[in-house]
C-alpha cells in the first residue's frame, strides 16, 4: 500500500468519522459499526495485500496503540462525569452504589463465568481460561456513545431540562461510564494472576505476592498517584496565586493530554496501575473547580483525540478481519463470545444490581428497567485488545492465535449488537424517565 493511498484512505475515513455521529444520531446504527464495515472493505482492496495485519506479527504496536487509546478515553470519561465523589462523605459513596456493585460483584462474576466457558467449552488450560476472562472483562462505552455521559455540564451552559436531551446525572449513563473508567484498571490484577499461573510454580509465596502487591498495592499506588497529580494540576489550572500562570485563564486545553501522560507515566514508574491513575487524575482535576468552562475545553480536545484513535483501531480491526484475523475462530470461540455478551455479563450485572437493590428513589438507585440496561450494555472494546497484547508480550501464551480471533469476534459482536440496540433502548428509557414526574 503506497503512502498516497494511506493518506487518502485515512483522510476519507476521518471525514466519515466526523460526519457519522450526526447522520446516525436518530437511527439504530452506531458509527463504530460503519467504521468496522469500512475497514472490512479496505481490507479487501488489492493494495492491502502487502500489509501484514496478523496480531502475532505486530504485538508491540497493537499493545501500544490500544494502550494510548484507552488512556485517552479514561481522561475523557473522568472529565465528563458530573457526579462528585467526596471521599469523606458516606452519602457520596452511596450515590456511586451501582458502580461499586458492578466492579466488586459483576466484574468478578463475569471473569469467573468467562473462565468457566473457556475451560469447559473451549478446553483451555485454567490459566489461559482465566486470562480470557480477564481480557474480556473490561467494558468500553466509547464504542456505544448512547450509553456514556456527554460533555461536562459546566456553569456556562444551560442544563438540558427542556426535554430535548438526557437529564443531568443520568444514572444509567453514569453507571456504565464510571464502571468503564474504573474496570479498565481493575482487570489488571486478574491478568497478572493468569500470567503468574502461566509462569508455573504458583504457591503460597506467589499467592501472597498477588494479593498484597498486584491486587492491593498496585491499585492503591495508582489511585494515590492519580489523585495527587489531579490535585497538583488542578491547583495550577485554577488556584495558583499568579493569575498569569493559571492555565484555565489562558484557556489552553492541552493540559488534559499532559495530565493523562504525566499521571500514567508517574504511576507506572512507581509500580502502580496507570489506567487507574489517569481516571483518578481526571476526576480530581474536574473536582478542582467543577463548574469552570475550562473542563469543557479540555474534554473537547480529548474527545477529538479519542475519536481519532478509535477510528484508527476500528479501521485496522475491520481490515484485519478480512486479512486472516478470524481464521482461527471456531465454534468454541463463537459460543464463548455469544455467551459472554448475551448471558454472562447481563446475568452478572443484573444479580449485582438487583440483589439487595438500592432504593430507586435515592441517588444512585435504579429501577428494574434501568438495572436491565446497565447489565446488558457492557460493551467490549479496545481495553480487551490491550490486555491480550500485554499478556502475549510478557509471557508465552498457549492458543494465542485462537485467543486473538475469539477476542476480535467478541468485540465485533458487541459493537454490532450494542450499537444497534443502544439508541432505541436509551430513547425509550429517557422518554419513560421524563414522563414519570408528569404521571405523578
Amino acid at each position: 500500500m503506497t503512502g498516497a493511498a494511506v493518506y487518502l484512505i485515512l483522510g476519507l475515513s476521518l471525514l466519515l468519522a466526523t460526519v457519522l455521529p450526526h447522520v446516525t444520531r436518530r437511527v439504530a446504527l452506531s458509527p463504530p459499526i460503519v467504521l468496522v464495515g469500512v475497514g472490512l472493505a479496505i481490507g479487501l482492496l488489492p493494495m492491502a495485500d502487502d500489509v501484514s495485519l496478523q496480531p502475532e506479527d505486530n504485538r508491540e504496536l497493537i499493545t501500544h496503540v490500544a494502550e494510548f487509546t484507552v488512556l485517552v478515553s479514561l481522561m475523557g470519561v473522568g472529565l465528563a462525569i458530573d457526579r462528585m465523589l467526596d471521599l469523606r462523605s458516606w452519602r457520596s459513596w452511596r450515590s456511586w452504589s451501582s458502580v461499586w456493585r458492578m466492579l466488586l460483584v459483576a466484574m468478578p462474576l463475569t471473569i469467573l463465568g468467562t473462565m468457566l466457558l473457556g475451560w469447559w467449552v473451549a478446553g483451555l488450560a485454567p490459566a489461559v481460561a482465566l486470562l480470557l476472562g480477564a481480557v474480556l472483562a473490561p467494558t468500553d462505552p466509547v464504542l456505544a456513545s448512547d450509553v456514556q455521559v456527554g460533555e461536562p455540564l459546566t456553569d456556562d451552559v444551560d442544563r438540558p431540562d427542556d426535554g430535548d436531551g438526557p437529564e443531568e446525572d443520568d444514572d444509567i449513563r453514569f453507571s456504565l461510564t464510571a464502571e468503564a473508567g474504573l474496570n479498565d484498571g481493575l482487570a489488571f490484577p486478574f491478568v497478572h494472576l493468569a500470567l503468574l499461573l502461566l509462569a508455573g510454580g504458583f504457591g503460597l509465596a506467589e499467592a501472597g505476592t498477588w494479593l498484597g502487591w498486584y491486587l492491593v498495592g498496585k491499585i492503591a499506588i495508582g489511585l494515590a498517584v492519580g489523585l495527587a497529580a489531579g490535585w497538583l494540576l488542578g491547583r495550577q489550572a485554577f488556584h495558583v496565586r499568579n493569575e498569569d500562570l493559571r492555565l484555565a485563564n489562558a484557556g489552553e486545553p492541552l493540559l488534559a493530554v499532559a495530565a493523562l501522560l504525566a499521571s500514567y507515566g508517574a504511576a507506572e514508574l512507581v509500580g502502580g496501575y496507570g489506567f487507574l491513575a489517569v481516571f483518578a487524575c481526571a476526576m480530581r482535576l474536574r473536582a478542582s473547580d467543577r463548574g469552570n468552562a475550562y473542563h469543557r475545553a479540555m474534554h473537547g480536545v480529548v474527545e477529538r483525540l479519542e475519536r481519532l484513535m478509535t477510528l484508527l483501531v476500528l479501521l485496522v480491526l475491520g481490515m484485519a478481519m478480512t486479512r486472516g484475523l478470524l481464521e482461527h475462530l471456531d465454534w468454541r470461540g463463537v459460543v464463548v463470545a455469544l455467551a459472554l455478551v448475551l448471558v454472562v455479563r447481563p446475568v452478572a450485572g443484573y444479580l449485582a444490581l438487583a440483589v439487595l437493590a438500592r432504593d430507586e428513589q435515592e441517588e444512585g438507585g435504579l429501577d428494574r428497567g434501568e438495572i436491565a440496561a446497565v447489565a446488558f450494555f457492557g460493551v467490549r472494546g479496545v481495553g480487551s485488545v490491550f490486555y491480550l497484547g500485554y499478556a502475549v508480550t510478557h509471557e508465552q501464551v498457549p492458543d494465542e492465535p485462537w485467543l486473538w480471533s475469539t477476542v476480535a469476534f467478541t468485540i465485533i459482536v458487541s459493537v454490532i449488537l450494542h450499537g444497534v440496540t443502544a439508541t432505541p433502548a436509551m430513547s425509550r428509557l429517557d422518554a419513560r424517565r421524563k414522563a414519570t414526574p408528569a404521571a405523578g
